[in-house]
């Protein structure tokens, strides 16, 4: 007989809840750490210097204040690919690490304390 502690049956419950498998939340958590670090560190230039972002304590006036906009995925995507405004196109994120910052940024854009 297998013995399951009582955290692991929550953990599963609230993944049912919300409809995603326990892989799925922590490949979700693992991506939003990734696009937070490239938002953050990677990005040339590092979108911190230019937006304001509470999640990541950004605080820059050159671009939108993404708390503000609020954008979806695919908006953040697509800046970065094509660049917008003063802001370039980007030239050194790979998809994967493009798809991370715009799950980073679409996530947690507006709902920082």
């Amino acid at each position: 007989m297998t013995y399951v502690s009582a955290r692991g049956i929550a953990a599963l419950l609230a993944c049912a809840t919300i409809n995603l498998s326990p892989i799925t939340a922590s490949a979700d958590d693992g991506k939003l750490a990734l696009g937070k670090e490239i938002f953050l560190e990677r990005s040339e230039p590092q979108c911190a210097l230019c937006h304001t972002l509470a999640d990541a304590e950004a605080v820059g006036e050159v671009g939108p204040n993404l708390d503000e906009l609020a954008p979806d995925a695919e908006r953040v995507s697509t800046a970065v690919i094509n660049g917008i405004g003063p802001m370039p196109a980007n030239e050194v994120l790979t998809e994967e690490e493009i798809e991370a910052v715009a799950l980073y940024v679409s996530t947690v854009a507006g709902k920082a304390e």
